[in-house]
């Protein structure tokens, strides 16, 4: 499958969603809720060492409602929850638990190179038959109001692996090169397009060195999948490095590798105005996934205190990020599938789909 026919699967997905389609959300807090302890440099990714069960648990049930008319299904699905709770409320992509997942990260934690390997390739691997399982089920039913989702592999920022807090400010130090960002990533790519997402999801990124080694990379490796490519904002106008959009897009809008841009991980009272500066600079469809608002604190390994948005709130703002020119939306950190079923209902209301 050429690159051109690849990303028509996003561009379809976007149609068939009314415009604008709809991202999970938090993954790392929806396993917190399940019991997960990922207080860790791996994060998320732990939990594909420690529990798996966390991510992949085999649910017996007689009857999961499906959000469709009085319809109760008896099915026994095998799935990861996780993956399963955003696609009932409603995600038509979802992420995998990638984003911290590299080699050299399982390397320090004492597992072999094969162990780590496999691992990345079961982070997708649990999110395709999550899909696939879920799919199978609603698509039987007539009036069901889902899309077949996508899988987003996810693959976090050179600072993300770090644990050191420069994902959010893009200071990686004079020995970091483009060549050695390439090189970082290499790898781990190669492994999660093997392991057949339908998109490659580049998270976080903070600085316009990175972006540039990514869309490298995508030529470089001859990729057949379209990607994304968001970075984060601590100020609302420009990049964590403090580098302006524009300067960032630059090497982003000559590539036909990279099908969306966008903004993750940012507190969602940036997203508005963040979408317009975006609109100005770009032709590329637009993705934003931001947190619930509240502030990670890198060194410390906390979340700060602040005024969330609770569902209510992504429930009046989506449409409105919609209509700025948002053509993916989702939540990222401290999100929950309470979040994504509150912008799933409102884009459907406001689209017509529902």
């Amino acid at each position: 499958m050429g690159i051109l026919k690849a990303t028509a699967l996003l561009d379809d997905l976007i149609e068939k969603a009314g415009g604008c389609a709809v991202v999970d959300g938090g993954l790392a807090t929806q396993l917190e809720k399940h019991g997960a302890s990922i207080n860790d440099p791996l994060w998320s990714a732990l939990c594909l060492i420690k529990d798996p069960d966390l991510v992949k648990r085999v649910r017996q049930t007689q009857g999961i409602y499906l959000r469709t008319t009085n319809m109760w299904l008896a099915l026994l699905f095998e799935c990861a929850q996780v993956h399963l709770e955003y696609l009932e409320a409603g995600a038509d992509i979802l992420v995998t638990s990638s984003y911290q997942a590299t080699i050299p990260g399982f390397l320090s934690r004492g597992l072999s190179i094969e162990e780590a390997e496999s691992l990345l390739e079961k982070s997708v691997k649990l999110a395709v038959e999550a899909r696939d399982k879920f799919w199978n089920v609603v698509k039987r039913n007539p009036t069901q109001s889902y899309n077949r989702a996508l899988v987003a592999a996810s693959i976090g920022s050179y600072g993300a692996y770090l644990a050191d807090g420069s994902e959010y400010n893009g200071d990686y130090g004079p020995h970091v090169s483009r060549d050695k960002l390439k090189d970082f990533h290499r790898h781990r790519l190669q492994l999660l397009v093997d392991a057949g997402p339908d998109i490659l999801a580049f998270e976080t990124i903070p600085n316009k060195l990175e972006a540039q080694a990514c869309v490298e990379l995508l030529e470089e490796e001859n990729v057949q999948i379209p990607s994304w490519i968001c970075f984060s904002s601590v100020d609302g106008k420009n990049a964590p490095s403090g580098e302006s959009f524009k300067d960032c897009l630059d090497v982003i809008n000559r590539s036909d590798k990279v099908s969306a841009f966008g903004i993750n991980c940012a507190p969602p009272h940036f997203i508005q105005t963040l979408i317009q500066k975006l609109k100005e600079l770009t032709t590329k469809a637009i993705i934003v996934y931001p947190n619930s608002g509240e502030i990670w604190d890198g060194i410390s390994k906390r979340w700060l205190p602040s005024k969330c948005f609770d569902e209510e709130k992504f429930e009046l703002f989506a449409p409105i990020w919609r209509d700025a020119g948002a053509k993916l939306i989702g939540g990222c950190c401290r999100t929950t599938p309470s979040t994504i079923q509150a912008i799933s209902k409102a884009l459907k209301e406001r689209s017509g789909f529902d």
